[in-house]
């Protein structure tokens, strides 16, 4: 299937080039720049003598995999490529494409290739492709059969293959600012062949407001810009703040739980709790539950967090981040969002403590580069034949018949006798627990260094 039959576009069949917009195609899609020159946006990748600004120019792409979120003009640099390129161009779209339409893709590129031209093969939302499917891009994009431009609004590090990433460069796209989405507005305004015809009266109040709601996305801008136009010119008005509030409606959360938002979000989320900002806490928690995320995700994290960020500096941290967890799976939504907002709330104001967490590490990293010490033979194990021959456990003391059930005979293997993993912070209940370690160190003669 060529990219002419899966979007019903003017495209040439052979594939000569990327589809031209009609008149009657949506205004994001009329407006979408043709060449270097008239594109908007993305200045540090297309900085000059930047590697993707050279490979356009030079008309010698490479295999690349564009990542950002909509409306940051993907599709429409695919596209500048393809016509700066001296090859032919297919298109396909994850969405609705399989392996079939892929390999007839490729069939023509091998066609092409024998005749001594090359192929560009656009593939927007690759992230839809699963593994099988970008293992069978792997060959064509490894002989050079085609030049792949991958485009995807998810994060390539967890959707896309690593052998298929390490065949190309990725470009990371940014949201437009406010004042690229209004030179592209006023740009749609101005320009008669491809524009708004006939545009009425807008107010610069109106285009600064559109600008600055559309999230960095053009195609929103534009959308809602030409929605706001139609309507002023019905009713024979101009278009000021009202037309593009109501051609707005409500402003879409740009959030997305499969995607690397939602991994934003979280990492939010963490840091202003770890910061003791309850109120950014709850905030960012706000975000995640209005965009979707599944709240079992978000109590999962809780649950980390306790330990992690809180630790014995209030050990009760981890009761309420459990209970939250349970309350999810008992409640769900949307009433697990009380449970959540509790939780959250309990956690940011908690004393905070990574003393546990960087005992752990501390041990492990010991453990990977030291090896694993033998536990002195009075630890270990004494219960099958021959271990008394063996000599284990032999000789050990109960703690519980020696005085303050606390023992002075040595329970660390010899090697790590010295080292000390876990030493409390002078917060909350940490602060009781460091004045018992100390005592204890003393107690047994094992006192500070």
């Amino acid at each position: 299937m060529s990219a002419d039959q899966l979007f019903g576009s003017d495209e040439p069949a052979d594939g000569s080039g990327p589809a031209v917009p009609g008149a009657n195609a949506p205004l994001a899609s009329r407006m979408r720049p043709r060449t270097i020159g008239e594109f908007t946006g993305q200045g540090e990748l297309l900085a000059p003598g930047s590697a993707l600004r050279v490979a356009i120019e030079s008309g010698e792409p490479h295999s690349a995999v564009f990542y950002g979120p909509p409306g940051t003009g993907k599709t429409t640099l695919a596209r500048i490529i393809a016509r700066s390129a001296s090859g032919a161009f297919e298109e396909l779209s994850a969405v609705n494409a399989g392996r079939p339409q892929v390999r007839e893709v490729l069939a023509r590129a091998a066609e092409r290739r024998a005749a001594g031209r090359p192929t560009i093969f656009f593939l927007d939302e690759i992230h839809r492709f699963n593994k099988a499917q970008q293992d069978a891009l792997l060959p064509a994009v490894e002989e050079g059969l085609v030049t792949l431009i991958g485009a995807t609004t998810e994060n390539p590090y967890f959707e896309v293959n690593s052998a298929l990433l390490s065949r190309a460069q990725i470009y990371e796209f940014e949201p437009l600012d406010a004042t690229d989405v209004e030179t592209l507005l006023r740009g749609a305004l101005e320009d008669p062949e491809r524009g708004i015809a006939d545009p009425p009266p807008v107010t610069d109040e109106a285009i600064e407001m559109l600008a600055a709601r559309a999230g960095g996305d053009a195609r929103v801008a534009l959308a809602a810009l030409e929605r706001a136009a139609e309507t002023a010119t019905a009713s024979g008005s101009e278009v000021g703040l009202d037309a593009v509030e109501d051609a707005l409606q409500r402003k879409a959360l740009r959030y997305d739980r499969e995607g690397d938002r939602h991994y934003d979000y979280v990492s939010a989320w963490i840091k202003a709790t770890r910061g003791s900002d309850v109120d950014a806490s709850i905030y960012y928690l706000a975000v995640m539950l209005e965009g979707g995320e599944d709240p079992r995700f978000i109590a999962r994290r809780m649950v980390i967090f306790a330990s992690e960020d809180v630790g014995n500096a209030d050990p009760q941290a981890l009761v309420v981040a459990n209970a939250a967890a349970q309350a999810v799976d008992r409640v769900g939504l949307p009433e697990c969002a009380l449970n959540l907002s509790q939780a959250a709330a309990y956690l940011a104001l908690a004393p905070k403590s990574n003393a546990s967490t960087k005992a752990i590490g501390e041990a492990m990293g010991h453990v990977r580069d030291h090896g694993a010490a033998d536990p002195p033979p009075h630890l270990q194990d004494s219960h099958y034949p021959g271990a008394k021959d063996l000599g284990r456990g032999q000789g050990y003391r109960y703690p519980h018949d020696e005085p303050d059930a606390v023992t002075d005979q040595p329970l660390a293997p010899e090697a790590v006798r010295g080292e000390r993993f876990y030493e409390p912070v002078e917060r909350g209940f940490e602060r009781e627990l460091r004045k018992r370690l100390h005592w204890l160190r003393e107690r047994l003669g094992r006192g500070e260094d």
